[in-house]
């Protein structure tokens, strides 16, 4: 019966060779800390992992957090947005979480919708979305776009991970 903001990482290998997440990915972090005061919620979720042995989005969202004293929660194995919703919808079953609010940026709303409303929903979590207004890259926009043929594809495979991790 409790709330849960969900928020997908983002990042890149930065000049250094270091992946890091992106700014507009810290934008999302400081929006999920308005929101955590703001709604109540019980938990927070971050979501994102990290290539080549990297530290993961998720444990980066995690050390940039200043916001409320909530359960923070860290799912550090998620490279595309199928997985950040197959991934971390166990982790709030477990928590008996109804209520979701996924923050992502506004190019990315789309393709978050896609997936956390086919795959949270069935589930029985209402989940809604905070679309955080950030500077619009082209590469960013570059990427939704071609990510969109593969969503499909990737509903099934993340659905198909939803089950085995269910045990269902």
């Amino acid at each position: 019966m409790g709330t849960a903001i969900v928020v997908p990482g983002s990042g890149s290998v930065a000049g250094d060779g270091i992946y890091r997440i992106s700014p507009a990915c810290l934008a999302l972090v400081r929006e999920a800390e308005r929101l955590a005061d703001a709604l109540p919620a019980d938990t927070v979720v971050f979501s994102g992992w990290a290539p080549a042995g990297g530290t993961p989005e998720a444990e980066q969202m995690l050390a940039a957090w200043r916001g409320a004293d909530v359960e923070l929660v860290v799912e550090p194995t998620a490279a595309v947005t199928a997985q950040n919703a197959s991934r971390t919808l166990p982790l709030l079953l477990e928590r008996g979480i109804t209520r979701a609010v996924v923050v992502c940026t506004r190019v990315h709303g789309r393709r978050a919708r896609f997936f956390f409303s086919r795959l949270y929903g069935p589930a029985g979590i209402d989940t809604s979305y905070r679309l955080v207004p950030v500077s619009l890259s082209v590469s960013a926009l570059v990427w939704e776009l071609l990510a969109l043929p593969l969503c499909r594809p990737q509903l099934r495979v993340a659905r198909a991970d939803v089950r085995r991790s269910l045990g269902a």
